[in-house]
């Protein structure tokens, strides 16, 4: 494929940047009566509002025929059918088909489908059992805890869908650990019975430091804690392609559940790496979460381009972030459930699409992924919504509410929903009226999407996280880069392993640059 610039499709929109930058969001309104409607998507209990943005119908026509000639639709369907997208690795890019119900016609070939199946009536057995307390503990007692330890994917994922989904979670309780620090480790064992504690040890590789080092720590905690000689067989539960560092930790291979590696680690929460979830909230509703991603897979891939929800946020993402080269994008949900999205969609988007070539191995010339950030939104408001409304860089947010919340939830709904609303008209309209002090301007004319969903159950989850998914996924055709690999990740892990016996003191600081040099002396010495 030619790279970008290249294409006739982007130079048109090139020639009308700089109309596009002056236009008046709240003009387009006032041109456009029918302009919510004409700007806006709704599917299965999601809506999508992007009628705040600088795009007139021959701004959004152009952007349509930017995808045509990047052959976004075609990209679709070879990763939905199973070709090997994932060119630097040679591989097949196929989370939805780890989603499509069982039974359903899919995207995948055979033997994948039925992979898929095993691997998830594994799962609903293991679930079912700890739930009922037919699988217990190595000394009888029922499972009260689940500790979920793994990073990147095998972390961020599931942690979003059970917090999201707490006030339904009815299982065990389940604990999550990361980070390396011991932190989160050292709070999770304070809280957990280790004869009545679940463990899942989640890594494709197995090798995973940060969780590998975790998994030693609770497997030792077990040993020490249980008095049972096969407590590490009865309480931990491997989920990894390596089965023979599963047999090399001395764990049983057999008890292990399948990762795949045609299913990138922040694509994962659908497949085995969901454990956790089912633990939480059933196999019901993890079938329920399934469900709503599928949903919206096949809304990408049989909707109309101009309302194609995926399609169009990434458009309107490209539009932003590399036309007009607004370089970062807020992402703010309208309620505590959803606090872990922004750091999820951070994984999701700039591990995917943080690359400066293209699948050709040329370099990109025009900005690709852009910085994603926020938090919640009235905390927000009371933060950097400062910068959002007067700074001086112009910064893209996508609003995210919820109709009716899931049960359990307080406080005042009209107050928090005014709040969502009036922020974005905010954003558009600014405070410009005569004789008010410069200060207190606002200068307007801020994009932003709202995403309303009317509540927040798996299903709409579901739906939610596949629709950023494909966002991410249209963003990379356009740009013309492979999402699926993740090589900058790689080398700082590498450069760890390296430096680890140095800062030990097992070796002099030769043949490093000076400032490592530096650190490693002065930690050194401090440590000392």
């Amino acid at each position: 494929m030619k790279a970008l610039k290249a294409t006739p499709a982007w130079q048109a929109l090139l020639d009308e940047r700089a109309s596009i930058e002056a236009r008046s969001i709240a003009g387009l309104f006032d041109d456009d009566p029918q302009r919510f409607e004409a700007f806006s998507i709704e599917l299965d209990g999601l809506l999508l509002d992007y009628s705040k943005q600088p795009l007139t119908r021959a701004t959004r026509d152009a952007l349509l025929t930017l995808a045509e000639a990047r052959d976004v639709a075609g990209q679709r369907d070879r990763m939905l059918a199973g070709e090997s997208i994932n060119t630097s690795e040679g591989r097949a890019a196929l989370h939805t088909a780890l989603r499509v119900p069982d039974g359903a016609a899919g995207w995948a070939d055979a033997a994948t489908t039925r992979a898929v199946a095993s691997a998830r009536r594994q799962m609903h057995e293991m679930a079912d059992a700890v739930r009922t307390q037919c699988r217990t503990g190595a000394t009888g007692e029922p499972i009260e805890h689940v500790i979920n330890i793994g990073i990147g994917g095998s972390d961020l994922g599931p942690r979003l869908v059970l917090e999201a989904l707490a006030p339904i979670a009815d299982g065990p309780a389940v604990h999550f650990v990361a980070n390396l620090d011991g932190v989160e480790l050292e709070r999770t064992l304070a809280r957990c019975n280790p004869a009545r504690t679940l463990v899942l040890v989640v890594s494709k590789s197995f090798g995973t430091a940060e969780t590998m080092a975790n998994a030693h720590e609770v497997m030792a905690w077990l040993r020490r804690r249980v008095p049972a000689d096969d407590v590490l067989e009865q309480q931990v539960i491997p989920i990894t392609a390596n089965l023979d560092r599963v047999r090399a930790l001395g764990l049983d291979p057999a008890a292990a559940l399948p990762m795949w590696d045609w299913v990138g680690g922040r694509y994962s929460l659908w497949s085995a790496v969901g454990l956790a979830i089912m633990m939480g909230i059933g196999p019901a509703g993890f079938d329920a979460l399934l469900g709503g991603a599928h949903g919206m897979d096949r809304h990408f891939a049989e909707a109309p381009p101009a309302s194609n929800m995926p399609l169009m946020l990434g458009l309107v993402s490209v539009l932003n972030g590399t036309l007009l080269g607004r370089r970062s994008q807020a992402v703010v949900p309208y309620t505590e459930r959803l606090g872990r999205l922004c750091a999820y969609l951070q994984q999701l988007v700039m591990e995917s699409n943080g690359k400066s070539v293209d699948r050709e191995g040329g370099a990109i010339e025009q900005p690709t992924a852009a910085a994603i950030w926020g938090q919640t939104g009235t905390p927000g408001q009371h933060a950097f919504f400062q910068a959002l409304h007067q700074g001086t860089d112009i910064v893209p947010v996508d609003f995210i509410g919820v109709a009716r919340p899931v049960a359990g939830e307080h406080g005042d709904p009209l107050e928090l929903t005014a709040n969502l609303f009036a922020q974005s008209q905010a954003l558009m309209l600014g405070r410009a009226e005569a004789g008010i002090d410069a200060a207190r301007r606002c200068p307007g004319n801020r994009p932003s999407n709202t995403l309303l969903l009317d509540s927040l159950t798996p299903a709409r989850l579901g739906a939610l996280i596949a629709l950023y998914e494909h966002r991410t996924f249209v963003e990379a055709a356009i740009w013309g880069i492979n999402a699926f690999d993740q090589f900058g990740v790689e080398l700082g892990k590498g450069l760890a392993r390296d430096l680890k016996p140095l800062i030990a003191g097992g070796q002099a600081a030769d043949g490093v640059d000076g400032s490592t040099a530096g650190l490693v002396g002065c930690y050194r010495r401090w440590r000392r």
